[in-house]
């Protein structure tokens, strides 16, 4: 990561490094080896062509974190993937095949609200929760099972 953000910081100061003696300080030991790397990715290897014009006027400095505090700050934000950054890798286009819209009519609403008026668990517990726990007369009309859920703060549907 730092090493792409010396080729973002060399692209973007281009006009100013062009032809003078800079130093690049870094937390990081790898940028060195990275510019002497054999056989680097084919990441790498666009950076190292990138980075190839300032190799004569370019000193890497290695500081350690605890003492260059804003090193960090500079090398944790991530570039988002396009075309003007250095390490842009086109993506595959997913494309959506196709969407299923249904129309649950009032129906089917009506069916569930008659089952939760039927089942005496869920009628007890719908009073509980739609009247925030203020009758507290109604938990234990509850069977063992809802009671504990309900005493306990969870409830579990079970088929």
């Amino acid at each position: 990561m730092e090493f792409l953000c010396l080729v973002w910081a060399s692209e973007k100061l281009h006009y100013y490094l062009d032809g003078t003696v800079f130093d690049v300080i870094t937390d990081c030991n790898a940028v060195k080896s990275l510019l002497n790397m054999k056989s680097p990715n084919s990441h790498m290897l666009r950076w190292q062509i990138v980075i190839q014009e300032y190799r004569g006027n370019m000193t890497i400095v290695h500081k350690s974190g605890n003492i260059n505090k804003n090193a960090d700050a500079l090398s944790r934000r991530a570039l988002e993937n396009t075309p003007d950054n250095p390490a842009w890798v086109p993506q595959k286009e997913h494309h959506i095949e196709g969407i299923c819209v249904t129309d649950i009519g009032t129906e089917f609403f009506k069916k569930v609200k008659e089952s939760y008026k039927i089942d005496y668990n869920c009628h007890i517990l719908s009073q509980l929760l739609m009247n925030d726990c203020k009758y507290p007369s109604l938990s234990p009309k509850l069977d063992e099972t809802w009671k504990k859920a309900y005493d306990e703060g969870r409830i579990h549907l079970l088929d």
